[in-house]
Formats: C-alpha cells, structure tokens, sequence
C-alpha cells in the first residue's frame, strides 16, 4: 500500500519509522515532511494546511491510504476532503475533531455528560472576563478556546496576570479567532498524565501511558514550549487508575460524542490530572501527541498500519494492540532561545544509532545535501530498554553526540518519573 502522511515534525517522523515495519507498507510520502523525514519517506513541499494541494496529490498519486496526524488540517476537515475523494484515512473527520479545535465545545460535552473535568467559565467579552477574575481564586487557568500551537493555556497567580493575558488574548488576539473566546478554568494540582488511544467509534484501546516535560527549563521553570522531552510509561498511571479512567472518561467520552452525532475515529489523547479527588481530564487531542508519540510507538510491537486500517474499518480490538514491556525516554534538543527568538541554520552532525534508539527529526531542513536547522524544537534523540533508569541514561548518551550550534537540551528528563517509582 502507498501510503501518505500528513505533517512535518518529530511525531510524523515516529509515525513513518513505525509504518516502514509493516509487511504491507508500499512507498511512503510526506507533505511536507522535513529533512530528516525524506531519509524514510519521499517528502512533497505541500503545506499541511493545503486541503487541496493534498487531496489532489493523493488522487493524482493514487495513495492507498493517507494518515493526518496535525491538528490543524484535522480541525480543516483534510479528513473529509480526502475520503471524499476516494482516499481512506486514519484521522477524525471535522465534526469529531472540534474535540481538540475547540475548548468550550469540549468543556460543554464534559459537563452534559458528567466526564470528571475542572470548573470554568465561559467568556466572550473581555470586560465580564475581568469582573469575574477579579473574584477569583488564584493560581487559575485561562485558556483560549481554539488551537493555538500548544500555548493556549496560561497559569496566572493574580489578577494583574490574568488582566494581562485576557487582553493578550481577547485585545491584542495574540491567537488570532482562537482568543474569540476564552475559558478561565479552576487550577488542578496533582500528576500529570498523557493517554493516547485508539478507537474506532465504539472500540477504546488505551496506548502506553507517558509524562511530558512542557517548561523549557530544568527542574519545570521557564516558559511553557510544545514539549522538551517525555518517558513513558507514566509510573503515576496504575493499573488501578487506568480502570478508573476507562470507565469513568475514556469510554464515556467515546459514548458522548457519538450521542452528539460526532464520531470520533483515530487517536485520541486525553490529558489528564490525578487529582485527590481522582482522575480529570485538563484537555482533549484529537490526534497523536507531540512528543509523546515519539516514546509511545517505540515500545509497540504490533503493525501500526494494520491498526490504523482497523481503526478506519471499524473493526478495532484490543488483542490487536502490543507494546513491548519496558520503557522508553525521549530528550529534545531545541535551538537556545526557544519558545521565543532564535537562530537558524546549523548544520546539525548525527551519529549512527544503536539498537533500541532513534533519533526523530522536527525542525531541520536539507541544504545542498546537508541537514540544517530550521526551527525550535529541532529532534528528539530517543532510547527504549528494560527500565526507564538505563533508558534516560541512553537517550541522554545518545544526545550527547549530536552536535549543532546553539543546542540546548533539558537535563531532567525523567526525573520526577524515576523518582515516584523509588517512592513506590
């Protein structure tokens, strides 16, 4: 099967690699893909963005089988344009993946269908926002309604912190329409968790469970990125929680949106706090996590492409999904300055990897043959091994010798996890 993947980062790059083991993997296109990417798969200059560019591409091509992993194109409906053109995918349609696009449409489908989550609010004028925060307890959470490149949640302490980012939001539109309208959420403290899954509609088969390390800085301070590195599993997620959360969100949320008509098929991510009064959800993905993908499908054992097939057919199961035991580390060296200002353009020198590692390219490009970089998160050097302490210590090794000027990396990775699990 010739099959087309839609993206260009870390996660497309974790998603070919685990494509290219299928028996029945054809050619393997990306749009755009990146310059590590075109090392597994032939990479197209469309835009992720270009629902026609990529439908006619996939018709032209005759692709067998397309995967959209950004939320963007998902929320744009490349979805349905692509099935619409004769072309199967593993990706929610439009309609189920507002799930991610919007917030207050997620938060509603919560609270009608009793899915544990925290108390907010909804606002649409800037004003009536203010006069509510000025009542509020703090720390709070004020987020912006739709998509936002991971950075639409702001954790204020004051007043004059929420004032500020209300009129970045709702004033300045930093996030453009997606700041339209804004929720201001109650703060929840305890784990954090990230649960990919798969489903069908009916069928919910949770991926490994995995933490991700979101500040740019060590011991979780400086400013919130896209993610600086993950492990999984998540040793917070126990077997007893993981029930509790089939049964009183996973499964509910599947029920509630085909309830609402919206049928969710694909990956779903649900974010989640386990809080002292349990498990809640802080936010819905409607697609694979960035990078928490890039941990998760190292650990799979089963074909990928056989369960997205699945996952499209309808006929999803869980004694299809297997991940191997063990644990996996992922450490993403960005460009320093990241999430704000920053240079590009340097060469960037990969040694050969060993078994059980890899190394997932996000943001460079190939120039005369050479790969430079070109963004801020710029790979993820990554290990799986019998325990999360070897697999930290080689992801660790393994980024150690990747060498780009201007590297910066996190070196607390899997930290916390560790840990909780000498806590146990």
């Amino acid at each position: 099967m010739d099959i087309l993947v839609i993206g260009g980062g870390g996660r497309e790059h974790a998603v070919i690699k685990a494509l290219k083991k299928s028996r029945r993997a054809g050619k393997i296109y990306a749009l755009p893909g990146n310059g590590g990417i075109a090392r597994d798969a032939e990479c197209v200059p469309v835009k992720a963005t270009d629902i026609a560019g990529i439908t006619e591409f996939a018709r032209t091509h005759r692709v067998d089988f397309a995967v959209v992993t950004p939320d963007d194109p998902l929320v744009l409906g490349c979805v349905d344009a692509l099935e619409a053109a004769g072309v199967p995918c593993f990706g929610p349609t439009a309609d189920a993946a507002i799930i991610e696009g919007s917030k207050v449409f997620s938060k509603n489908l919560m609270k009608k269908y009793g899915i544990p989550t925290a108390a907010s609010e909804t606002f649409t004028d800037p004003a009536a926002a203010l006069a509510y925060l000025k009542g509020a307890n703090y720390p709070t959470v004020i987020k912006a309604d739709g998509l936002a490149l991971g950075k639409g949640a702001v954790i204020v302490n004051s007043f004059e912190e929420a004032e500020k980012t209300v009129n970045e939001m709702m004033v300045e539109r930093v996030f453009g329409a997606s700041g339209d309208r804004i929720l201001v959420e109650e703060f929840l403290t305890g784990p954090e968790v990230s649960v990919l899954s798969f489903t069908d509609g009916k069928t919910v088969v949770p991926m490994v469970s995995s933490m991700d390390h979101k500040r740019a800085k060590d011991n979780d301070e400086g400013l919130n990125t896209g993610g600086m590195g993950t492990v999984a599993p998540n040793p917070y997620y126990t077997e007893e929680i993981a029930g509790t959360c089939m049964e009183t969100i996973f499964l509910p949320t599947i029920r509630a949106m085909n309830a609402e008509g919206r049928t969710f098929r694909g990956c779903l991510y649900f974010g989640l706090m386990l809080t002292k009064d349990g498990p809640k959800v802080i936010e819905y993905n409607c697609r694979f996590g960035d990078p928490e993908t890039q941990v998760v499908l190292p650990l799979l054992r089963s074909d990928l492409l056989e369960i997205m097939l699945a996952v499209r057919g309808g006929c999803l199961r869980e004694d299809m999904v297997r991940f191997r035991k063990g644990a996996a580390c992922c450490v993403v060296l960005a460009s320093e300055g990241y999430p704000k200002k920053y240079d590009t353009g340097f060469a960037v020198s990969l040694p050969e990897t060993g078994p059980d590692e890899d190394i997932y390219i996000a943001g460079a490009k190939l120039e005369n043959g050479k790969l430079v970089t070109s963004g801020g998160r710029v790979l993820g050097a990554v290990a799986t091994a019998d325990s999360l302490k070897e697999a930290v210590g080689r992801a660790y090794a393994l980024a150690d010798k990747i060498h780009f000027e201007n590297a910066y990396m996190r070196r607390d990775i899997g930290k916390r996890a560790l840990a909780a699990l000498e806590d146990r």
